[in-house]
This record gives C-alpha cells, sequence and structure tokens, in this order.
C-alpha cells in the first residue's frame, strides 16, 4: 500500500475534487510593466541579493481552463483564452518534427507510434540514418525492428563515419540514394555523437550533400523528422559539439567553435534544443549557451519522453516525463565576467501532455490538468524549499514542484563540486522565485505538475571545502 505525505493526501484530495468536476480556483495576476531588455550588463554594486517580491494578487478569479503566455512580464490571458505577439521569425514548413530526449525504451508506444502516424501510418516508409552511433549497424536494425513493429517500412541510410564497408561522402551524395531518401515519408536519426552527423551530411565547405538536401525535401513535403539524443542536438541551427561537464562550463564559460557548433536547424534559428535535459542537470549549460548565441528561447527535453512539433509550430510533449522551456527574452547578464552570472531568466516545466506555441508562447496543459490551476494561496509545503545538488537528477523538477506548492517565495538550489576537496572553489547559486506571472497545474489523476513562469537568478558563490567533517 502506498503512503502519502501530508502534502501528497493534499494534492490528492485536489485532485479528486478536480475529478469530481468541483472548482479548484486560481486568481490571475495584473500584468507588469515591461522591463527593457538587456544582453550585458553588470548589476549595481548595491544590487539587493534576492529579486523583489510581486505585490498582493487581487484582480478576480480566471478561468482555470484558459490558456497562459509563457514570457516574461505579460501572464494575463484575454477573453477568448489567448493573447498575440508577434510571431518568432522561422522558414515555412510543412512537415513535423519528433525531438527524443535520448534513452527511448522500446517499449515506449507513445512516441514509436506518433513517428509512425505522422509518416502516414501503416506502410509508411522511413530512412533511418544511423549516423551518430558507434556501432551504427546495430543501431540502425534495432531502430528499424521497433518501427517495423509499428507497422512502418523502415530502411538503412548508409551514410555514417562508422558504418564498416562504407564510404559515407560518397554516399552522401550518392543520387540514387538520395532519391530513395525524398521518396520516403519520414527520416529518423539514431543517437550516439551528433558531430558525426553534421560530419557525414555537411561537406567540409559547409554546403548540404544530396542525400541532406533530399530530408529537407521530406521534412517540406509534409513528411517527419525523427531523432533521439544525439538526433535531437541536431534539430536547432546550433548545438553542443564537444563541451565540458555542466560545472566547468558555468565556471569557465563556452567557447564558440569548440563547445558549440552549427546544427541543421529543423526547428528554425530562434529556438534552442538539447537533449537528456532532466537526468543530467542540463538546464544549466542551455542558459550560457543560449546568451552566448542570442537565442531567447531553448526547449529541453528528458530522456524517453519527446517534443512533437508540427507545422504551425506548436509543441506537444509525449512519453514518460517531461521539458523545461527557457525564456531569456529580458534576462541580465555580464558576459565579461569571471564566473557565469544571470538575472531574470524564466524558467517553466512543461509536464507531459501539456502544449506550447513557439509562435504565440501560448501554454496549453493536458486534459488531466484542466479545471487544476492551482489557487497561489493554498500552502501545502511550509518551510525552507532548497537543494543541495541542483544538477542532480531532476532536481530542478522537484524543487519547482515543491515551491509551486509552498507558502515560500523562493527556492535555492547549489551546484557544486567534489564536498571532500580542499581549499576554496567556486559554486553558483541557482535562485527560483515566485512572480505574478507564476503559474502551476496540477493532475487529477497523478502526483504531476506543470509548472510556468518561475523566474531564475544564478550567482557565483565561493564554497570552503572540505564541506564537512566527521564527529
Amino acid at each position: 500500500m502506498k503512503l502519502y505525505s501530508p502534502a501528497g493526501l493534499a494534492r490528492l484530495g485536489l485532485a479528486l475534487l478536480a475529478a469530481c468536476g468541483l472548482p479548484i480556483h486560481a486568481r490571475e495576476a495584473p500584468p507588469k510593466n515591461p522591463i527593457p531588455a538587456r544582453t550585458s550588463t553588470t548589476p549595481p554594486p548595491d544590487a539587493p541579493s534576492r529579486p523583489p517580491t510581486a505585490p498582493p494578487l487581487t484582480p478576480p478569479l480566471p478561468d482555470t481552463a484558459a490558456p497562459v503566455r509563457i514570457v516574461a512580464g505579460a501572464s494575463a490571458t484575454v477573453s477568448g483564452g489567448s493573447a498575440a505577439i508577434a510571431p518568432s521569425p522561422v522558414a515555412s514548413h510543412q512537415g513535423s518534427l519528433v525531438i527524443i530526449g535520448g534513452g527511448l525504451r522500446g517499449d515506449n508506444a507513445d512516441v514509436w507510434q506518433r513517428v509512425v502516424k505522422l509518416a502516414g501510418g501503416k506502410g509508411s516508409r522511413i530512412a533511418v540514418f544511423p549516423s551518430a552511433a558507434g556501432n551504427p549497424e546495430r543501431s540502425a536494425q534495432t531502430i528499424i525492428g521497433y518501427l517495423r513493429k509499428w507497422g512502418a517500412d523502415a530502411f538503412l541510410v548508409p551514410v555514417a563515419v562508422r558504418l564498416a564497408g562504407s564510404d559515407y561522402k560518397k554516399n552522401a551524395d550518392d543520387a540514387a540514394l538520395a532519391k530513395k531518401i525524398r521518396e520516403s515519408d519520414g527520416v529518423y536519426f539514431a543517437g550516439g555523437d551528433q558531430g558525426r552527423i553534421t560530419k557525414a551530411l555537411l561537406r567540409e565547405d559547409g554546403t548540404q550533400t544530396a542525400v541532406l538536401e533530399a530530408v529537407w525535401d521530406v521534412y517540406r513535403r509534409g513528411g517527419v523528422v525523427a531523432g533521439s539524443s544525439a538526433g535531437a542536438a541536431i534539430m536547432s541551427s546550433t548545438m553542443f559539439a564537444n563541451p565540458k561537464a555542466v560545472l566547468s562550463m558555468l565556471q569557465t564559460g563556452i567557447a564558440d567553435g569548440r563547445e558549440l557548433g552549427p546544427g541543421l536547424g529543423f526547428i528554425g534559428d530562434d529556438v534552442f534544443v538539447d537533449q537528456h535535459l532532466l537526468v543530467r542537470g542540463r538546464f544549466a549549460r542551455m542558459i550560457p549557451a543560449m546568451l552566448a548565441k542570442g537565442y531567447q528561447i531553448g526547449l529541453g527535453i528528458d530522456e524517453d519522453s519527446a517534443m512533437v512539433v508540427n507545422a504551425q509550430r506548436e509543441v506537444e510533449i509525449i512519453g514518460y516525463k517531461g521539458a523545461l522551456l527557457i525564456d531569456l527574452s529580458r534576462a541580465e547578464w555580464d558576459k565579461e565576467a569571471p564566473h557565469f552570472g544571470v538575472r531574470n531568466a524564466v524558467i517553466s516545466y512543461l509536464d507531459r501532455g501539456d502544449k506550447f506555441n513557439i509562435g504565440t508562447h501560448m501554454f496549453m496543459p493536458s486534459n488531466d490538468k484542466a479545471g487544476g490551476r492551482i489557487d497561489p494561496t493554498r500552502t501545502l509545503g511550509r518551510g525552507a524549499v532548497f537543494s543541495n545538488d541542483v544538477l542532480g537528477n531532476s532536481a530542478v523538477i522537484d524543487l519547482m514542484e515543491r515551491l509551486i506548492d509552498s507558502n515560500q517565495e523562493e527556492a535555492i538550489g547549489i551546484a557544486s563540486g567534489n564536498p571532500r576537496a580542499s581549499g576554496t572553489e567556486v559554486g553558483f547559486e541557482f535562485r527560483f522565485t515566485k512572480t505574478a506571472d507564476t503559474v502551476g497545474y496540477v493532475s487529477s489523476v497523478a502526483e504531476a505538475y506543470s509548472v510556468l513562469n518561475i523566474r531564475l537568478d544564478i550567482r557565483p558563490i565561493e564554497i570552503t571545502r572540505p564541506l564537512y567533517k566527521y564527529k
């Protein structure tokens, strides 16, 4: 028998109320005055160590089923449940993307079935690229087996750096192979090392090979382009190429051309994509990479989960877990500082079943969270909300979920290295703060949350080692 904590029992009660059709109300925040965006600035010496808290919320209760806008400084829903902003600049494509965070299990029917469905269903032709894999033939045959299980007619594309007995450069410009891919209904990129994908599909001068042009033709014609792990990293126009560990990246910075390199850009030039996100704490490396390259929006997907992006740029989360959305449109940072720091970033967690439109920045909760918008005055949790290892497995999500259900206005996460080292070390404080824009949803059938518009400030701190001594 499962035992629930008091907070868990309270959440279960709210879930039962929602399941019975009883409302769970929340109050809407008034729009805030816009803050001028800054891209490179040093905070004044007398800047407060904690961001200002939002004023008391007093407007009437909103429609809990209305969409919410995810963008710093403008959370109010309007009549009709939508809010219009200028669309993001991106070329028009007719196809779909399935961006998988890696670690995709063979029994994850949600993801495998969606790939085949978007390709046209039973009998659809899907070209499998094992370009990133260390063992391309084995990787391709495993993927082909799962796609065939769901009815697709999948086949191997012999364009991989490590494929034995094959000349990947010659094959990448083979007209007959390009024609076979072009006549397909979908493409699937295996995981591994994303640098091998760009090495195989781009010529030395950076131009596209005939095979890559064929992939773009499939996408523009309405086909699906799917990719897991390395196959997800290539979806944005910039990707991590040879990155350091996450903490080292914060301590020493990111070098463009070494840690970062060009991706293939299927999602457009305005969205940065990363993968293995929650399991490996990679949200923290996304932020400096995005700032270095000028991205305002980043999407990071966790393992055994996927983001499905349609032609209208609507993102749906499917699979086991969820994704983090990072908004840096009003972030402040000093790129000349010796150690990384940022103020006024905005972070949101999109759970499975949730939807987010890249163009309008509108969010819609999953069906089991409709009517489950959290009243900001409820306080299931009390006392300080903190994590001593914010880069740990799913620690950032746990922190955000506890904060949204807490009487606290902020949560603190610490990132640091070896606790038994000696001397001093540069670590980092991650301060998560509720604002007037913060919104949370809870599922009616599970203890699952969506958490939107949490302010995030990151600053370097000095940590004295060793962290502890035995008594």
